[in-house]
């Protein structure tokens, strides 16, 4: 639990310097054009980083979304099934949801290495744009580790009385 744990914190300090750091280059952007002249110009880059920090945001929360049970789902039927078949049902979901994590993880890791050897470069930030294909490396791994610790026991994300500390 304590590797769980660190990794939680992790996700979490990286989403919130992420984001803050979205919002801050935003509003500088914001400033620089209304005062114009050469900061404006100068600060072209951010419009471009901002999109791409994004990406990395909205597949950096994948995990703790899953485990926080704030992916959509339809479970009204799920949840009215006698334990019996309830719980069959879960360990499925799970591993449905792992074998789809893990096949997502191997095409978005084809796709960084095609991007890569293409040599294509951003245009105002000036880096590989393979690089920014591995939000979705990064994204589906978290959230096939999440299936994977769902399907062994080791979380219950389907418990929706879990405590802030789990969570």
């Amino acid at each position: 639990m304590f590797l769980l744990n660190a990794l939680r914190k992790i996700e979490r300090i990286f989403l919130v310097t992420v984001f803050s750091l979205m919002v801050i280059m935003f509003f500088l952007n914001v400033v620089a054009r209304e005062v114009g002249g050469p900061i404006s110009n100068n600060l072209s880059w951010i419009e471009e980083a901002v999109r791409l920090m994004n990406l990395f945001l909205v597949f950096g929360a994948l995990g703790l979304a899953l485990e926080r049970g704030m992916h959509v789902g339809i479970d009204t039927f799920r949840d009215r099934l006698p334990d019996g078949l309830r719980k069959p049902l879960l360990k499925l979901i799970d591993f449905g949801g792992l074998c789809f994590s893990v096949y997502l993880v191997w095409q978005a890791w084809i796709l960084v290495r095609f991007v890569l050897r293409t040599n294509q470069i951003s245009p105002t930030l000036g880096i590989k744009m393979g690089w920014i294909y591995m939000a979705p490396v990064m994204g589906f791994t978290l959230l096939g580790l999440r299936y994977l610790l769902s399907l062994t026991g080791f979380i219950n994300r389907f418990d929706q009385n879990k405590s802030e500390e789990e969570a």
